[in-house]
């Protein structure tokens, strides 16, 4: 591998990185200098990660432009970044909706009226530098480190420039997010210490080999240190999902966060959680993975009823989507942990759908928010004939996420579904409820669609609402092009993730007892679709 490939990595992950330290040395009064260096470093950190995409192998299950640099080899810790196909689409989801997001903020009234625009921008950056980092980290205290300083720029966006109780809602989010780290910090310290090493695909070669040995003897056995290394990672990404019951932060932490913070919430810092579960929990720790798959999934199903259910319950449009958060990432939780890889193919592809649909949904009530100062349901009512093409653009996105056939929505549900239904661990009640949960989103989304667009404009307030800035299209623009082109033509996807998802599985369902075959999840060279072939 060229040099120059090597190191195409490292420019996407310290281009925001270097963005912030540019609009360190910047004056704070010039304010749109300000904003569009920041959009700038953004779209360029995006633009790179479509190079990286275009230079990824879809036949190598492997890590890919990989980097390895000597960092602390006395602990034998490294500054080890790589890409593959558990992780190549959620880097570009993130460089996909930070610039959204920052451009988002050009109109926000928070920042001209609390002040401070260099600060907000600064931390923007650094978010999208620290969740790059734990989307390429290889080296468990690299991933660490990134995964611990997320929190910091993300608690001041909701501090500062949050609503009325910002200040709870970021305390909340910090400390919930924190007491699950420490478990995690805790078996990175156990597993480190027992392999001699932090670098993950190290780790996984060592287990592979039988030189590391965690022993599994059941789910709570105080013999079982997989089973225990398991949980440890486990709580801290079902924290940060967030799995049900360990929610209750989440709808506080997108109510009081300013419209780019609930954009970058949902679109891409929930997704750590997920993404954390595939990365860590099932390579390091199969056996232990396919003994606590049905504790996990009946925790998915039961997330993805309750979140629909509440959702349904709420008088503010800002705290249904975020209830609806739970339920649509129970959704990617119950695929992973079907264990095959069309489950596991569809909760990766879920990942980056909700990020769009649901960012897009909280960029629609930001913007709506932004000319009615109102999250209230009732305060609406009629707002497509007022403004048409935001009524238009609303209603595919709304159909987005309820998994409406043809667009992204229905491709990650159904995937998952099928790999649910097809699991040797998990079956048809799990699949039969979770199913339910598809029937309850339409039910809570064209309840919000019906009262806040449709109807008469029965309130003074409403009937003079400027139509949608160039801004703002812009923002929403992006957003309905990957919706359609996923819907459409998620092939490309697929393929993206398929040989690697597939060498997990392979080496996880090993451990699933009475499993005569495995099932891959293909993609044909000649063909638009994907489709399904059983191994012999």
């Amino acid at each position: 591998m060229e040099a120059s490939a090597l190191s195409l990595i490292t420019v996407v992950l310290f281009l925001p990185l270097i963005g912030m330290f540019v609009l360190l040395f910047m004056k704070d009064e010039r304010v749109e200098n300000i904003k569009w260096t920041a959009l700038g470093f953004s779209l360029a950190t995006f633009v790179a990660s479509l190079v990286l995409w275009a230079g990824f192998d879809n036949s190598n299950p492997d890590l890919q432009m990989v980097q390895r640099l000597n960092w602390l080899p006395q602990y034998n810790i490294s500054y080890y970044v790589g890409i593959d196909g558990l992780s190549l689409l959620l880097v570009i989801l993130t460089t996909f909706i930070m610039p959204l997001a920052i451009l988002s903020s050009f109109r926000a009234h928070v920042i001209e009226e609390r002040g401070r625009a260099k600060l907000y921008f600064m931390f923007m950056l650094l978010l999208e530098w620290a969740m790059l980092g734990v989307f390429v980290a290889q080296d468990l205290f690299l991933f660490y480190i990134f995964w611990e300083v997320t929190l910091v720029p993300m608690y001041f966006l909701i501090g500062i420039w949050g609503a009325e109780q910002r200040v709870y809602a970021a305390v909340k989010f910090f400390l919930y997010t924190m007491a699950g780290s420490i478990l995690m910090l805790l078996a990175i310290l156990f597993l480190g210490n027992a392999a001699g090493t932090f670098a993950v695909p190290d780790i996984i070669a060592s287990i592979k080999s039988g030189e590391l040995v965690l022993p599994f003897n059941g789910l709570l056995n105080p013999d079982s240190v997989q089973s225990f290394l398991f949980l440890g990672f486990f709580i801290a990404f079902a924290i940060k999902v967030p799995i049900w019951p360990l929610h209750s932060w989440l709808p506080d932490a997108h109510v009081q966060a300013p419209t780019a913070g609930s954009v970058i919430l949902a679109g891409v810092l929930l997704k750590m959680g997920t993404y954390g579960l595939v990365r860590f929990n099932l390579p390091l720790f199969p056996e232990a993975s396919v003994a606590w798959a049905p504790y996990v999934a009946a925790l998915a199903v039961i997330g993805i009823l309750y979140g629909a259910w509440v959702s349904y319950a709420q008088k503010d449009v800002k705290k249904l989507v975020a209830y609806s958060s739970v339920s649509h990432l129970g959704f990617v939780v119950l695929g992973i942990f079907a264990l095959n890889a069309q489950g596991i193919e569809g909760g990766i592809l879920q990942m980056v759908n909700h990020g769009i649909s649901t960012g897009g949904l909280f960029l629609l009530v930001g913007m709506l928010y932004e000319r009615r100062h109102t999250k209230a349901l009732d305060a609406f009512g009629g707002i497509w004939k007022v403004m048409p093409l935001y009524g238009g653009i609303s209603l595919i996105v709304v159909l987005s996420s309820m998994g409406l056939p043809g667009l992204n929505g229905f491709v990650g549900e159904f995937t998952i579904l099928l790999g649910s239904m097809g699991s040797h661990v998990l079956g048809f009640f799990f699949t039969l409820f979770a199913t339910l949960g598809v029937i309850l989103a339409a039910v809570y989304m064209l309840y919000m669609f019906q009262k806040v667009y449709m109807g008469d404009v029965d309130k003074e307030e409403n009937r003079n609402l400027p139509q949608l800035h160039w801004q703002e299209i812009a923002v929403l623009v992006p957003i309905l092009i990957a919706i359609i082109l996923i819907g459409l033509q998620p092939a490309p996807f697929f393929s993206t993730m398929n040989s690697t998802v597939n060498e997990l599985v392979e080496d996880v369902q090993v451990y699933i007892p009475g499993q005569a075959d495995t099932v891959v999840f293909e993609q044909p060279a000649d063909a638009a679709s994907v489709v399904l072939n059983s191994g012999e």
